[in-house]
């Protein structure tokens, strides 16, 4: 623009001033001379701005031609995989309002634990697999997570870890190493100034344990062999075992599954009592297998156990009488409550199985947080829907199949 304007001026000077100076002034020699310098400037600037384009050109072809087929139908499958979660996030979304106008609750509330009370209310079901009821979950919990584009269309990496082969795993032991460093120099800092740590903030990991290899897996969306998942745990350990790693609790658990992860569905009921002042509490609908029954704790007691009027004799094997009496050993409870129970149906393994449940889920009401905790953690209070399988159809049984001849 000003290269234009500069020549306009020079012409419009150059017409009007050289025929009254004349061609041998001064004034016309350098004005001559000014307009050749303009016109050879901007010849020189739009060869430039032609270059800069034919070379914009070129490069972005070269781009286009650097991304491979394969590279393309990875973006684009992970594309997909984003449009197919917004799609189920909208609808996840539109259910759990139905769900919460439905129940007459406020939609911008309503939390998980609410769709999952107002499924169980709307839809009663007897299903024993879980895997049969109807189910509404974030979608992030429905669908197995899936890696997102590691690297851009020019075919380079984000992550600085990307050329390990598992970025996620490796970046994982790289900040566990880097909190032990952290954690090694504030140590240091703490026994110049002389200070013991105070054992009141110790990390207590007793109730919980590292995720499983299969839990890693998922958490990092990669695969890992036995000797990375070793290294993990070491990797870990080492951690922990520093006085101050309390500092990472947060970055510890995100790795570690609690042992009770098991929920009450229900509250603890509070035992009713009789004319003589004894506790009494009835669990009804104990399950096992076809046998149905319902059990009775009497405190305080004499260890009594009545099983359909009989005493545990009712039962002719060890095996069903140790289950029965388990959940009193367990809680060392042996000797302090009556049992009664009542049960029909099924064999004396179901029958066993639905007498314990039921024992196990009375005794809530006489143990303290603690005990509660360690028949939770040994799966006293889960109840076990596990039944025969059926025949198959063209076969002897449920796996049997008839025997192969050659001839």
């Amino acid at each position: 623009m000003y290269n234009n304007r500069m020549s306009m001026v020079i012409k419009f000077s150059i017409k009007h001033v050289l025929p009254i100076s004349g061609f041998t002034s001064p004034i016309a020699r350098n004005f001559v001379r000014l307009q050749n310098v303009c016109m050879y400037s901007s010849k020189a600037t739009s060869s430039k701005n032609n270059v800069n384009n034919s070379f914009t050109d070129w490069e972005t072809l070269s781009k286009k031609k650097k991304v491979s087929k394969a590279m393309k139908a990875y973006l684009e499958r992970a594309k997909e995989h984003d449009e197919f979660m917004k799609r189920q996030q909208f609808e996840y979304n539109i259910g759990k309002r139905h769900l919460a106008n439905m129940m007459g609750e406020d939609p911008e509330t309503f939390t998980q634990k609410d769709v999952d009370r107002a499924i169980e209310y709307l839809f009663p079901s007897g299903i024993y697999d879980p895997a049969a009821r109807p189910l509404l979950k974030p979608p992030e919990e429905v669908f197995p997570a899936r890696k997102a584009a590691e690297f851009d269309e020019a075919g380079r990496p984000h992550h600085f870890l990307f050329y390990t082969g598992k970025p996620n795993f490796f970046k994982l032991l790289y900040d566990a190493a880097e909190n032990i460093q952290v954690l090694h120099q504030y140590q240091d800092k703490v026994i110049r100034r002389k200070v013991t740590p105070d054992p009141n903030v110790s990390l207590d990991l007793n109730a919980s344990v590292w995720l499983t290899k299969d839990q890693l897996e998922q958490m990092l969306v990669e695969g890992l062999n036995d000797l990375e998942y070793d290294n993990f745990k070491l990797v870990m350990e080492r951690l922990v075992s520093l006085p101050y790693s309390y500092r990472y609790k947060e970055f510890i658990e995100k790795y570690r599954k609690s042992l009770s992860t098991q929920k009450f569905a229900l509250e603890i009921p509070k035992p009713s009592y009789d004319e003589n002042g004894c506790a009494i509490v009835t669990t009804y609908e104990c399950l096992r297998k076809k046998a149905r029954g319902d059990v009775t704790i009497k405190s305080p007691g004499t260890g009594k156990i009545t099983i359909n009027g009989q005493d545990l004799t009712y039962f002719e094997d060890t095996q069903p009488r140790e289950q029965v009496i388990f959940p009193l050993i367990f809680t060392g409870m042996q000797d302090k409550v009556d049992v009664i129970a009542n049960i029909e149906g099924g064999g004396p393994s179901g029958q066993s199985g639905a007498i314990r449940w039921g024992i196990a889920w009375g005794l809530r009401s006489f143990v303290d947080k603690s005990m509660l905790e360690a028949m939770q953690v040994a799966g006293l209070l889960t109840r076990d829907h596990r039944r025969r399988e059926r025949k198959k159809p063209g076969q002897p049984g449920a796996r049997k199949k008839p025997t192969w001849k050659k001839r």
